[in-house]
């Protein structure tokens, strides 16, 4: 009988308050009586909303995971390519020296797979790939610039 008590009160707060004419008094006694009838929900259930709720932007994360980000890409020069669908490509880079501050060249070279026909010389542009053999892990994209005979 208690809750009847209550809900028979706001219904007369809520009677007085249109009579009056305040619209949004009645607005609010009834919000007032819905949060005291409402039962309140366990922590467990909130847990359990606020998880499913954390799970769907992660599900839509994770269906553009595979259009985010770029593979690294090098531009360098052709130095061999002796190989079979294999060229060793040399990536020149200027690097200021921390002590110095002087710029000093460094340059390393990289095994790449070569579908395009690359020859000595070529300017190309790799992409790193996953690995192809023990010490081939990127991939020849384009020849920038053929080499000058």
């Amino acid at each position: 009988m208690a809750t009847k008590k209550k809900t028979d009160e706001t219904e007369e707060t809520v009677e007085t308050a249109a009579a009056a004419g305040a619209e949004t008094e009645a607005v609010e006694a009834k919000a007032e009586a819905a949060t005291e009838e409402a039962p309140k929900k366990a922590p467990a259930k909130k847990a359990k909303e606020a998880k499913t709720e954390a799970a769907e932007p992660a599900a839509e994360d994770e269906a553009n995971k595979a259009h985010k980000g770029k593979r690294a890409e090098k531009i360098g020069v052709v130095t061999s390519d002796k190989m079979t669908l294999t060229v060793v490509v040399r990536v020149d880079r200027l690097v200021k020296h921390p002590i110095y501050r002087k710029y000093v060249r460094k340059r390393k070279k990289f095994m790449a797979h070569d579908d395009k026909g690359a020859k000595i010389g070529d300017k190309v542009r790799i992409v790193e790939t996953r690995p192809l053999s023990a010490r081939k892990r990127w991939r020849v994209v384009e020849i920038i610039q053929k080499a000058e005979l």
